[in-house]
C-alpha cells in the first residue's frame, strides 16, 4: 500500500463546508482527488473551485434525508460525510434563553445524528460501506464558560462517535476530531486583533493556531484506506492542548 491518501473516485458531503474550517476541509478533500458536495443554509458567496454546493438546514431532518438522496441520484453513491457544521454565539448559561440553548443543542448535536443516520441507511448497502468523521471540539473535554451548551453538545457529539461505531459497524467506519483553536475568515470575531490573537497563540504547545487545510489533513486521513482499522476514535487536533493555568501563573512569578 503507498502511503498516501488517494480518495479518487469517492463521493463526500461536507456540511457548513463553503467557509472556515469546512471549506479547508472540502478544499484538502478535492486535492485528494474525491467528488465533494458542500452544503449550508444558503448559497455559497465564493464557492469552492471543484465542489458542488447545496441548500440544506441540517437541523431539519427531512431536508437531510432528500440532501443524501439527491447526491446519490446525482453520483450514484455516497462514500464520506464531514458533519462540520456547528458554532455558537458567547452567552453565559444563566443568560442565555431555552430557546438559544435549543437551537445550539440542534445544530451541534441533533444535526449530527440526522445526517449521520441518512448517510448510514445510504452506506450500508453500498459494498465498500462508508465513513463519517464528526468534527467536534476542545471544548468537549474541559469546561466552555460562555458557550456552555456547545461544549455539552460537543461531548455528546464524541460520544455518539463511540455508540455508532460499534452499531454501525463493519460496513461504516465513523471518528470525531476534537478541533483546537484555528484561523479562518472569524478570527478577529473571536479573538480580537491581531496582537490579541498572537497573545492567545503563545499560550498553545505549537505557538499557532491551526489552518483550516489542517484539520482537513486529518479528515482524509481517516476517511481513507490508511485508517482502515480505526473506528470509534476521538482524534485530538490541538497542537499540544491548553497547559493548565497554574503554569502560566508559575512562569510569570519566575520572570
Amino acid at each position: 500500500m503507498t502511503l498516501a491518501v488517494d480518495l479518487s473516485g469517492r463521493v463526500a458531503l461536507v456540511t457548513g463546508g463553503a467557509r472556515g474550517i469546512g471549506r479547508g476541509i472540502a478544499s484538502v478533500l478535492v486535492e485528494a482527488g474525491a467528488t465533494v458536495v458542500t452544503c449550508g443554509r444558503s448559497d455559497a458567496s465564493d464557492p469552492l473551485p471543484g465542489t458542488e454546493h447545496r441548500i440544506c438546514d441540517v437541523r431539519d431532518a427531512d431536508a437531510v434525508e432528500g440532501l443524501v438522496a439527491g447526491i446519490v441520484a446525482s453520483h450514484g453513491r455516497l462514500d464520506l460525510v464531514v458533519n462540520n457544521a456547528g458554532g455558537a454565539p458567547y452567552a453565559m448559561s444563566a443568560d442565555s434563553s431555552p430557546r438559544l440553548d435549543g437551537k445550539i443543542l440542534g445544530l451541534n448535536l441533533s444535526a449530527v445524528l440526522a445526517v449521520s443516520k441518512a448517510a448510514n441507511a445510504v452506506m450500508q448497502g453500498q459494498p465498500d460501506g462508508g465513513a463519517i468523521v464528526n468534527i467536534s471540539s476542545v471544548s468537549a473535554v474541559r469546561p466552555s464558560p460562555g458557550t456552555a451548551s456547545y461544549g455539552a453538545a460537543k461531548a455528546g457529539v464524541d460520544s455518539l462517535t463511540r455508540s455508532l461505531a460499534v452499531e454501525w459497524g463493519p460496513k461504516v467506519r465513523i471518528n470525531s476530531i476534537d478541533v483546537g483553536l484555528c484561523r479562518t475568515e472569524q478570527t478577529a470575531d473571536h479573538y480580537g486583533d491581531d496582537a490579541t490573537a498572537a497573545a492567545v497563540e503563545a499560550t498553545i504547545p505549537l505557538g499557532r493556531m491551526a489552518e483550516p487545510e489542517e484539520i482537513g489533513r486529518v479528515v482524509a486521513f481517516l476517511a481513507s484506506d490508511l485508517a482502515s482499522y480505526v473506528s470509534g476514535a476521538n482524534v485530538a487536533c490541538h497542537g499540544g492542548g491548553e497547559p493548565p493555568v497554574f503554569l502560566h501563573v508559575f512562569n510569570q512569578e519566575q520572570q
